[in-house]
């Protein structure tokens, strides 16, 4: 088949979104063509049959000139695609699907989100099918949406026996905003420290502009505290980069709320790390000793407690990877778009 792709962002060195570019390279794999449209272009590397198309954020481009792009593109390459499958913005399809729907072209969303409006159930409406991976995901109440797998890809995100982990280590990489709650873990490393536990935490990852000012009350607290000789704060790296800061930690934290679903609690259980998370979407299928109840402090303080003591813990999370790897998300995925 012949696809349109419409995304944000195609760059390998973003450190959120840059996962996106092996979703295109397996992807291309299952398409005769595929047209990407994104926001904003980095630096890729992709196969012959990809072509990327952007709309012009790197170069400082106005907003209008954005809208004068995605309406030129979208026509232009008409021809070239068969299918339009939209990651994440449902702005795109408030702009075209009407039109796509009106020339022949079927529209696929890919949204995993915990929050939504009234737009997002008109964006649905314009598509033949919604994907997201998890069932607390506002888009999982429609009748035409399908669970999906997260999409790992475990051929660069697996154990390194060669790195070795550092001791009583954890692990937060996320985007540094209230959404995603290292606030929380904060708190609880603060008790721990109160009670002599030994370990060292390392906070990964950039906040947002509207996040700058929760940023630096986050590093303030740490420093009243008296954690900034435990707790480490760094920028946010590449995704494909994060696969050596995985493997040099035991314990990696997920405080997300259930509707997101992030793919770094697979990445982190790839790379053969201990995950602790409050994601519901996990109660039956890992170790309850895995789990805490979310925003719930004392229970993370627990489940971290016997995490850091249990240095011979060693987790298997085989069976849950291999049924979200990226392979398993392509298959699943062109078995519906074809």
């Amino acid at each position: 088949m012949k696809l349109l792709i419409v995304t944000q962002k195609v760059n390998i060195n973003d450190p959120i979104l840059g996962f996106f570019h092996r979703w295109i390279i397996e992807f291309s794999k299952h398409c005769e063509k595929i047209t990407v449209i994104c926001l904003e272009k980095g630096e890729f590397y992709l196969p012959v049959n990809v072509k990327v198309l952007s709309l012009g954020k790197e170069n400082g481009v106005s907003k209008i000139k954005y809208l004068v792009n995605f309406y030129k593109y979208i026509w232009r390459e008409r021809k070239n695609y068969d299918a339009v499958f939209v990651h994440m913005n449902q702005e795109y399809i408030l702009l075209a699907g009407f039109w796509w729907r009106l020339i022949g072209k079927k529209v696929f969303m890919w949204r995993n989100h915990n929050a939504g409006s009234w737009l997002t159930d008109l964006a649905a409406f314009f598509c033949t099918k919604v994907f997201c991976t998890s069932k607390y995901s506002y888009t999982a109440k429609y009748k035409k949406t399908v669970l999906m797998p997260v999409g790992v890809d475990t051929e660069i995100f697996k154990p390194d026996p060669n790195v070795n982990k550092i001791p009583h280590s954890i692990l937060f990489l996320a985007r540094m905003s209230p959404a995603k709650k290292p606030h929380i873990l904060i708190e609880a490393l603060k008790f721990l420290k109160e009670k002599k536990v030994e370990f060292v935490a390392n906070f990964y990852g950039d906040p947002a502009l509207s996040d700058q000012s929760y940023y630096e009350n986050l590093k303030q607290k740490v420093v009243d505290y008296g954690l900034d000789d435990r707790i480490i704060f760094h920028k946010g790296i590449p995704n494909r980069d994060t696969v050596a800061i995985y493997n040099q930690h035991k314990i990696f934290v997920n405080l997300s709320s259930s509707g997101m679903y992030d793919k770094t609690i697979f990445e982190a259980m790839a790379c053969g790390c201990v995950v602790l998370t409050s994601n519901e979407n996990l109660s039956g299928e890992i170790d309850g000793k895995y789990l805490f109840e979310q925003d719930n402090i004392n229970n993370l303080i627990e489940k971290l407690s016997q995490a850091l003591f249990d240095q011979d813990l060693i987790p298997v999370f085989y069976k849950i990877i291999e049924r979200h790897n990226l392979k398993k998300l392509a298959e699943n995925l062109f078995a519906i778009l074809n």
